[in-house]
């Protein structure tokens, strides 16, 4: 497992929301092999930039209300979370170069 932090229905307000951080909210599942594959990539980018970018998971199975209150359709889905709104959307598994890319306006 890495070393993002889990959050979950009950913790999501107080955790995301509520933050006064950027925080990336990284939707997956245990079965799902893509989540598996950018799960590293994304730890790599949270120790690299820990300063500027908080990343946190939510297991999807195990909570399903917070997935569909953000229309999570497929995973992995990643959303950027600024003051308690979505300001950024990624779908799919990606190369690290290819995420900073669209995470660079929450990286400078």
């Amino acid at each position: 497992m890495s070393n993002a932090s889990a959050v979950t229905d009950a913790s999501f307000e107080a955790d995301v929301l509520n933050s006064d951080e950027t925080i990336l909210v990284d939707f997956w599942a245990e079965w799902c092999g893509p989540c598996r594959a950018v799960s590293p990539i994304l730890d790599q980018i949270a120790s690299e930039h820990s300063s500027k970018i908080k990343i946190v998971k939510l297991n999807v199975d195990e909570n399903p209300q917070t997935a569909a209150k953000y229309q999570i359709t497929s995973i992995p889905a990643m959303k950027v979370y600024r003051g308690g709104e979505v300001v950024k959307t990624i779908i799919g598994a990606k190369p690290k170069a290819a995420l900073e890319s669209d995470l660079a306006a929450y990286l400078a």
